[in-house]
Protein backbone atom coordinates (compact mmCIF):
# COMPACT_ATOMS: atom_id res chain seq x y z
CA UNK A 1 0.00 0.00 0.00
CA UNK A 2 2.88 2.31 0.71
CA UNK A 3 6.35 2.08 -0.73
CA UNK A 4 9.85 2.49 0.61
CA UNK A 5 10.12 5.91 -1.02
CA UNK A 6 7.60 7.42 1.35
CA UNK A 7 9.35 5.91 4.39
CA UNK A 8 12.70 7.39 3.32
CA UNK A 9 11.01 10.75 2.77
CA UNK A 10 9.56 10.66 6.26
CA UNK A 11 12.93 9.76 7.79
CA UNK A 12 14.50 12.72 6.00
CA UNK A 13 11.88 14.99 7.52
CA UNK A 14 12.51 13.45 10.95
CA UNK A 15 16.21 14.27 10.80
CA UNK A 16 15.58 17.83 9.66
CA UNK A 17 12.87 18.47 12.19
CA UNK A 18 14.85 16.94 15.02
CA UNK A 19 17.46 19.61 14.42
CA UNK A 20 14.80 22.30 14.48
CA UNK A 21 13.40 20.85 17.70
CA UNK A 22 16.83 20.86 19.33
CA UNK A 23 17.42 24.45 18.30
CA UNK A 24 14.13 26.06 19.13
CA UNK A 25 11.30 23.69 20.06
CA UNK A 26 11.50 22.60 23.68
CA UNK A 27 10.97 18.88 24.11
CA UNK A 28 8.29 18.27 26.68
CA UNK A 29 9.34 16.21 29.66
CA UNK A 30 6.09 16.48 31.57
CA UNK A 31 3.10 18.70 32.30
CA UNK A 32 3.55 22.41 32.79
CA UNK A 33 4.39 23.50 29.26
CA UNK A 34 2.42 26.61 28.24
CA UNK A 35 -1.02 25.97 29.75
CA UNK A 36 0.14 23.39 32.29
CA UNK A 37 -1.65 20.53 30.55
CA UNK A 38 -0.15 17.26 29.40
CA UNK A 39 0.38 17.45 25.64
CA UNK A 40 -0.92 14.43 23.74
CA UNK A 41 -0.63 13.75 20.01
CA UNK A 42 -3.19 11.29 18.63
CA UNK A 43 -2.60 9.83 15.19
CA UNK A 44 -6.32 9.82 14.25
CA UNK A 45 -9.78 10.47 15.69
CA UNK A 46 -10.60 7.36 17.80
CA UNK A 47 -7.35 7.83 19.73
CA UNK A 48 -8.08 11.54 20.13
CA UNK A 49 -11.46 10.56 21.56
CA UNK A 50 -9.92 8.18 24.11
CA UNK A 51 -7.27 10.70 25.14
CA UNK A 52 -9.87 13.43 25.67
CA UNK A 53 -12.18 11.11 27.61
CA UNK A 54 -9.41 9.83 29.88
CA UNK A 55 -7.47 13.07 30.22
CA UNK A 56 -10.35 15.54 30.43
CA UNK A 57 -9.29 19.08 31.24
CA UNK A 58 -5.84 17.90 32.29
CA UNK A 59 -4.67 17.21 28.73
CA UNK A 60 -4.29 19.09 25.46
CA UNK A 61 -4.84 16.76 22.50
CA UNK A 62 -3.73 17.29 18.92
CA UNK A 63 -5.10 15.04 16.17
CA UNK A 64 -2.65 14.62 13.29
CA UNK A 65 -5.52 14.17 10.81
CA UNK A 66 -7.56 17.24 9.89
CA UNK A 67 -11.38 16.97 9.75
CA UNK A 68 -12.48 15.67 6.36
CA UNK A 69 -9.16 13.94 5.63
CA UNK A 70 -8.79 10.18 5.24
CA UNK A 71 -6.29 8.91 7.85
CA UNK A 72 -4.92 5.80 6.09
CA UNK A 73 -2.75 7.83 3.73
CA UNK A 74 -1.54 10.49 6.14
CA UNK A 75 1.78 12.01 5.13
CA UNK A 76 3.42 14.03 7.85
CA UNK A 77 4.40 17.66 7.45
CA UNK A 78 7.47 18.95 9.33
CA UNK A 79 5.24 20.67 11.89
CA UNK A 80 3.49 17.37 12.60
CA UNK A 81 6.79 15.55 13.02
CA UNK A 82 7.83 18.28 15.47
CA UNK A 83 4.54 17.84 17.35
CA UNK A 84 5.24 14.11 17.77
CA UNK A 85 8.80 14.73 18.92
CA UNK A 86 7.76 17.38 21.45
CA UNK A 87 4.61 15.76 22.84
CA UNK A 88 4.46 14.34 26.35
CA UNK A 89 2.60 11.33 24.94
CA UNK A 90 1.98 10.02 21.42
CA UNK A 91 -0.91 7.61 20.79
CA UNK A 92 -0.87 5.64 17.55
CA UNK A 93 -2.00 2.34 16.07
CA UNK A 94 0.92 0.46 14.57
CA UNK A 95 0.39 -0.58 10.95
CA UNK A 96 -2.51 1.78 10.32
CA UNK A 97 -0.48 4.87 9.38
CA UNK A 98 3.08 3.87 8.44
CA UNK A 99 4.28 7.48 8.28
CA UNK A 100 3.34 7.88 11.94
CA UNK A 101 4.93 4.54 12.81
CA UNK A 102 8.25 5.72 11.38
CA UNK A 103 8.35 8.76 13.67
CA UNK A 104 6.54 7.54 16.79
CA UNK A 105 8.57 4.34 16.79
CA UNK A 106 11.74 6.41 17.28
CA UNK A 107 10.43 8.06 20.44
CA UNK A 108 11.35 6.85 23.94
CA UNK A 109 9.00 4.04 25.04
CA UNK A 110 7.71 6.13 27.94
CA UNK A 111 6.23 8.76 25.63
CA UNK A 112 4.78 6.66 22.80
CA UNK A 113 1.96 4.13 23.17
CA UNK A 114 1.15 1.80 20.27
CA UNK A 115 -2.40 0.74 21.10
CA UNK A 116 -2.10 -2.23 18.72
CA UNK A 117 -0.29 -3.87 21.61
CA UNK A 118 -3.27 -3.61 23.96
CA UNK A 119 -6.28 -3.81 21.61
CA UNK A 120 -5.85 -7.45 20.53
CA UNK A 121 -5.66 -7.08 16.73
CA UNK A 122 -6.77 -10.14 14.82
CA UNK A 123 -6.30 -11.45 11.31
CA UNK A 124 -7.87 -9.34 8.60
CA UNK A 125 -11.14 -10.60 7.13
CA UNK A 126 -9.70 -10.46 3.61
CA UNK A 127 -6.46 -11.47 1.94
CA UNK A 128 -5.46 -7.83 1.57
CA UNK A 129 -2.63 -7.00 3.96
CA UNK A 130 -1.56 -3.74 5.51
CA UNK A 131 2.02 -2.99 4.53
CA UNK A 132 4.38 -1.93 7.29
CA UNK A 133 8.13 -1.73 7.26
CA UNK A 134 8.67 -5.35 8.27
CA UNK A 135 6.45 -6.60 5.45
CA UNK A 136 2.81 -7.51 4.95
CA UNK A 137 0.86 -8.21 8.13
CA UNK A 138 -2.71 -9.40 7.84
CA UNK A 139 -4.08 -7.57 10.86
CA UNK A 140 -7.30 -5.58 10.89
CA UNK A 141 -6.69 -2.22 12.62
CA UNK A 142 -10.34 -1.17 13.01
CA UNK A 143 -10.64 -2.28 16.65
CA UNK A 144 -12.54 0.82 17.80
CA UNK A 145 -15.67 -0.40 15.99
CA UNK A 146 -16.04 -3.03 18.72
CA UNK A 147 -16.72 -1.00 21.91
CA UNK A 148 -15.28 -3.73 24.12
CA UNK A 149 -11.96 -3.58 22.32
CA UNK A 150 -11.83 0.20 22.50
CA UNK A 151 -12.55 -0.08 26.23
CA UNK A 152 -9.30 -2.02 26.62
CA UNK A 153 -7.34 1.03 25.45
CA UNK A 154 -8.51 3.44 28.18
CA UNK A 155 -6.63 2.04 31.18
CA UNK A 156 -3.23 1.81 29.43
CA UNK A 157 -3.67 5.44 28.33
CA UNK A 158 -4.52 6.38 31.92
CA UNK A 159 -1.41 4.57 33.15
CA UNK A 160 0.84 6.46 30.73
CA UNK A 161 -0.74 9.80 31.67
CA UNK A 162 -0.25 8.95 35.35
CA UNK A 163 3.46 8.35 34.76
CA UNK A 164 3.74 11.79 33.17
CA UNK A 165 1.50 13.52 35.71
CA UNK A 166 1.47 11.42 38.90
CA UNK A 167 -0.35 14.10 40.89
CA UNK A 168 -3.50 13.31 38.90
CA UNK A 169 -3.11 9.53 38.58
CA UNK A 170 -6.39 8.92 40.39
CA UNK A 171 -8.25 11.27 38.06
CA UNK A 172 -6.98 9.51 34.95
CA UNK A 173 -7.87 6.07 36.25
CA UNK A 174 -11.35 7.18 37.33
CA UNK A 175 -12.05 8.65 33.89
CA UNK A 176 -10.77 5.51 32.18
CA UNK A 177 -13.08 3.40 34.33
CA UNK A 178 -15.98 5.70 33.50
CA UNK A 179 -15.19 5.39 29.78
CA UNK A 180 -15.10 1.62 30.08
CA UNK A 181 -18.53 1.70 31.72
CA UNK A 182 -19.95 3.83 28.91
CA UNK A 183 -18.48 1.57 26.25
CA UNK A 184 -19.84 -1.51 28.02
CA UNK A 185 -23.29 0.09 27.98
CA UNK A 186 -22.91 0.85 24.27
CA UNK A 187 -21.94 -2.76 23.66
CA UNK A 188 -25.19 -3.80 25.35
CA UNK A 189 -27.19 -1.48 23.11
CA UNK A 190 -25.67 -3.07 20.00
CA UNK A 191 -26.16 -6.60 21.31
CA UNK A 192 -29.83 -5.99 22.04
CA UNK A 193 -30.45 -3.95 18.92
CA UNK A 194 -28.97 -6.54 16.57
CA UNK A 195 -30.16 -9.67 18.35
CA UNK A 196 -33.18 -10.33 16.15
CA UNK A 197 -32.77 -9.31 12.51
CA UNK A 198 -34.20 -10.63 9.27
CA UNK A 199 -30.75 -10.51 7.66
CA UNK A 200 -27.24 -10.75 9.09
CA UNK A 201 -25.05 -9.94 6.06
CA UNK A 202 -23.66 -6.42 5.67
CA UNK A 203 -22.28 -5.39 2.27
CA UNK A 204 -19.60 -2.73 2.78
CA UNK A 205 -17.41 -0.76 0.40
CA UNK A 206 -14.27 -1.67 2.36
CA UNK A 207 -13.44 -4.16 5.08
CA UNK A 208 -13.60 -1.87 8.10
CA UNK A 209 -16.34 -3.67 10.03
CA UNK A 210 -14.85 -7.09 10.75
CA UNK A 211 -14.68 -6.62 14.52
CA UNK A 212 -18.16 -5.14 14.71
CA UNK A 213 -19.56 -8.00 12.64
CA UNK A 214 -17.79 -10.62 14.75
CA UNK A 215 -18.96 -9.08 18.01
CA UNK A 216 -22.63 -8.96 17.03
CA UNK A 217 -22.93 -12.14 14.96
CA UNK A 218 -23.05 -10.38 11.60
CA UNK A 219 -21.26 -11.32 8.37
CA UNK A 220 -19.28 -8.65 6.54
CA UNK A 221 -19.02 -8.88 2.76
CA UNK A 222 -16.56 -6.22 1.65
CA UNK A 223 -16.02 -5.02 -1.90
CA UNK A 224 -12.40 -4.08 -1.20
CA UNK A 225 -9.90 -4.76 1.57
CA UNK A 226 -8.66 -2.89 4.59
CA UNK A 227 -7.84 0.35 2.79
CA UNK A 228 -10.67 2.45 1.32
CA UNK A 229 -8.51 3.65 -1.57
CA UNK A 230 -8.14 0.18 -3.10
CA UNK A 231 -9.72 -0.33 -6.51
CA UNK A 232 -12.28 -3.09 -6.98
CA UNK A 233 -11.97 -5.11 -10.18
CA UNK A 234 -15.05 -5.57 -12.40
CA UNK A 235 -14.99 -9.23 -11.44
CA UNK A 236 -15.08 -8.43 -7.74
CA UNK A 237 -17.95 -5.98 -8.23
CA UNK A 238 -19.92 -8.65 -10.09
CA UNK A 239 -19.16 -11.22 -7.40
CA UNK A 240 -20.35 -8.93 -4.59
CA UNK A 241 -23.46 -7.97 -6.55
CA UNK A 242 -24.33 -11.65 -6.99
CA UNK A 243 -23.78 -12.34 -3.29
CA UNK A 244 -25.94 -9.35 -2.37
CA UNK A 245 -28.76 -10.74 -4.53
CA UNK A 246 -28.46 -14.16 -2.93
CA UNK A 247 -28.56 -12.76 0.60
CA UNK A 248 -31.47 -10.46 -0.11
CA UNK A 249 -29.51 -7.36 0.81
CA UNK A 250 -31.53 -4.14 0.63
CA UNK A 251 -28.65 -1.78 1.43
CA UNK A 252 -25.05 -1.38 0.28
CA UNK A 253 -22.98 0.58 2.75
CA UNK A 254 -20.47 3.28 1.93
CA UNK A 255 -18.57 5.52 4.30
CA UNK A 256 -17.78 9.11 5.03
CA UNK A 257 -14.58 10.79 3.78
CA UNK A 258 -14.28 8.71 0.58
CA UNK A 259 -16.22 8.34 -2.66
CA UNK A 260 -19.49 6.39 -2.62
CA UNK A 261 -18.99 5.28 -6.24
CA UNK A 262 -18.39 1.58 -5.47
CA UNK A 263 -21.41 1.24 -3.20
CA UNK A 264 -23.63 3.09 -5.66
CA UNK A 265 -22.48 0.83 -8.50
CA UNK A 266 -23.38 -2.35 -6.61
CA UNK A 267 -26.63 -0.88 -5.30
CA UNK A 268 -27.78 0.13 -8.78
CA UNK A 269 -26.85 -3.29 -10.14
CA UNK A 270 -29.16 -5.12 -7.71
CA UNK A 271 -31.85 -2.49 -7.17
CA UNK A 272 -30.84 -1.75 -3.57
CA UNK A 273 -30.12 1.56 -1.88
CA UNK A 274 -26.80 2.92 -0.67
CA UNK A 275 -26.40 4.26 2.87
CA UNK A 276 -23.62 5.51 5.13
CA UNK A 277 -22.07 3.19 7.69
CA UNK A 278 -19.40 5.30 9.33
CA UNK A 279 -16.07 3.59 10.17
CA UNK A 280 -15.25 6.55 12.46
CA UNK A 281 -11.74 6.90 11.11
CA UNK A 282 -12.17 10.67 11.17
CA UNK A 283 -14.80 13.35 11.40
CA UNK A 284 -16.25 15.58 8.75
CA UNK A 285 -15.51 19.34 8.88
CA UNK A 286 -17.81 21.13 11.30
CA UNK A 287 -19.22 17.94 12.78
CA UNK A 288 -20.26 18.04 16.43
CA UNK A 289 -20.78 14.27 16.63
CA UNK A 290 -18.48 12.15 18.75
CA UNK A 291 -17.70 8.45 18.87
CA UNK A 292 -20.81 7.61 20.88
CA UNK A 293 -23.27 9.52 18.71
CA UNK A 294 -21.76 8.12 15.49
CA UNK A 295 -21.84 4.57 16.80
CA UNK A 296 -25.49 4.95 17.80
CA UNK A 297 -26.27 6.35 14.36
CA UNK A 298 -24.57 3.29 12.87
CA UNK A 299 -26.75 1.06 15.03
CA UNK A 300 -29.91 2.77 13.78
CA UNK A 301 -28.73 2.38 10.19
CA UNK A 302 -27.91 -1.31 10.66
CA UNK A 303 -31.24 -2.06 12.31
CA UNK A 304 -33.10 -0.48 9.42
CA UNK A 305 -31.04 -2.19 6.74
CA UNK A 306 -31.15 -5.63 8.36
CA UNK A 307 -34.83 -5.60 9.29
CA UNK A 308 -34.21 -5.90 13.03
CA UNK A 309 -37.10 -6.18 15.50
Amino acid sequence: MRGAGRRWAVRTVVVATAGIAAAGLTACGGPGDDDGKVSVVASFYPLQFVAEQVGGDLVRVQNLVKPGAEPHDLELQPSQVAAIINADLVLYLGGFQPAVDDVAGQQPPAKALDVAGVAALEAAPTSVAIQIESGPVEKDPHVWLDPTRLAAVGLPVAARLAEIDPAHAGDYRAKAEALRGQLTALDGEFARGLATCARRDIITSHAAFGYLASRYDLHQIAVTGLSPDEEASPGRLAEVAQTARETGATTIFFETLVSNRVAQTVAEEIGAKAAVLDPIEGREPGSTDDYFSIMRSNLTTLRSALGCQ
